[in-house]
């Protein structure tokens, strides 16, 4: 199975990796946070001893920490119904963040390590604005060596603007910062072969080279009691940090030492290695962060063009538009088959796509009135699956 990683070697790569991780982002799930009787304090003063420390090894540490809903839904008796409506949990985040915050204020001052609260939505990071304000902020906490601790807000987000998990937030801010690590503390010990409950073979995986389909069905074999993200939203984002150069862990929260036995070399938990080859921030960003507003099918040559000689879109590739969208908007590029090969930024509407799809470049001008742009889209604003290693 080549996506493992000997024993010998996983050990050297983990080391190595951790030495050198001067920025590390860590997120902590509701299932690792709350008990039956809400928050942990426990968990929540061993976690602010722990990363108090690695802030004093000269490190910069972004903790992202659920928990709030959970917390809320503790201190209100509220019983989680299958089909819960939003406002209600809504209301569970605004009555728990404060709490969270809280202890987590309290935990932190036992060591002297200020902290400060940042609540996000989607659309703080899809406008390019805000995104960038929201990086400068960090980046200035880190200057007044302060702990961040990032959750979604919940009280405010309404669907479209929500990010799917945490594990999804964590991803996203590791990668907008440029730290080195992405730790994601869970209440489970690692991914396995298979179900170790089920599957007498089964074997814990420590180190993974890459992130291959054989790799996500093992997600299955996983399960969280309180998290929404589940271990496959736990892989996703270890492959969008793979993809800009970074690295990621997946292991037991409530493992007492658990930064300490990472960082000092232990064979715990799944180590994730960086991807072989990385994308820049912005192209990140038009890959991961922006939600796509509509879809283009593509015939077999433009996905070759695509995908294997990083070429533009043009218009004669394009079969189907999906969706309505206007100029600038974020579009995904689908096969024939509805698997997505690429990510990018459309130089023209659906409207005026849908007049010139399987067109040439030189037609444009007379079916339009005018040309913008030979390329529906430029591959200066495309990021294309399997030739860049994302997506």
């Amino acid at each position: 199975m080549t996506f493992q990683v000997n024993k010998e070697d996983g050990l050297y790569y983990r080391q190595t990796l951790f030495d050198r991780a001067k920025r590390v982002v860590i997120k902590v799930g509701s299932a690792v946070l709350t008990d039956d009787n809400g928050l942990d304090e426990a968990i929540v003063a061993n976690i602010a001893r722990q990363i108090s420390f690695l802030q004093s090894t000269g490190r910069e540490v972004i903790l992202v920490s659920s928990g709030a809903v959970a917390a809320g839904r503790k201190r209100l008796r509220v019983v989680k119904t299958p089909h819960e409506e939003l406002r209600v949990k809504q209301a569970l985040a605004a009555t728990g963040q404060g709490l969270l915050m809280q202890a987590y204020e309290l935990a932190f001052a036992e060591f002297r390590q200020p902290v400060a609260q940042v609540l996000l939505t989607h659309g703080d990071l899809s406008h390019r604005g805000r995104y960038l304000n929201v990086r400068n902020t960090i980046r200035t906490l880190f200057e007044f060596g302060v702990v961040p601790i990032i959750n979604e807000n919940d009280t405010v987000s309404a669907e479209e603007l929500r990010f799917s998990d945490n594990d999804t937030l964590g991803a996203l801010m590791t990668n907008m910062i440029g730290a080195d690590m992405f730790i994601i503390l869970t209440d489970v010990d690692s991914l396995y072969t298979g179900h170790p409950a089920e599957d007498p073979e089964a074997r814990p995986i420590y180190t993974v080279a890459a992130i291959t389909r054989e790799i996500e069905r093992m997600a299955g074999h996983s399960a969280s009691a309180l998290g929404t993200g589940g271990m496959m939203a736990k892989l996703r984002a270890a492959k969008m940090v793979a993809a800009c150069g970074g690295s990621s862990f997946i292991g037991p929260g409530r493992h007492p030492e658990i930064l300490q036995a990472l960082f000092s070399g232990e064979l715990v938990g799944t180590f994730f290695l960086p991807g072989k080859g990385t994308i820049n921030r912005r192209k990140h960003w038009i890959a991961y962060v922006l939600k796509p507003q509509g879809y283009l099918v593509v015939d077999d040559g433009a996905c070759r063009a695509l995908v294997e000689q990083g070429k533009s879109l043009l218009p004669s590739g394009i079969v189907e538009v999906r969706g309505s969208f206007s100029v600038g908007a974020p579009v995904h590029c689908l096969d024939r088959q509805g698997t997505m090969i690429a990510a990018g930024l459309s130089n023209y509407g659906a409207a005026d796509i849908e007049r010139i799809k399987g067109r040439k470049t030189g037609e444009i001008a007379a079916i339009l009135g005018g040309k913008d742009a030979d390329e529906i889209i430029h591959r200066d604003n495309l990021v294309v699956l399997g030739r860049e290693g994302v997506l």
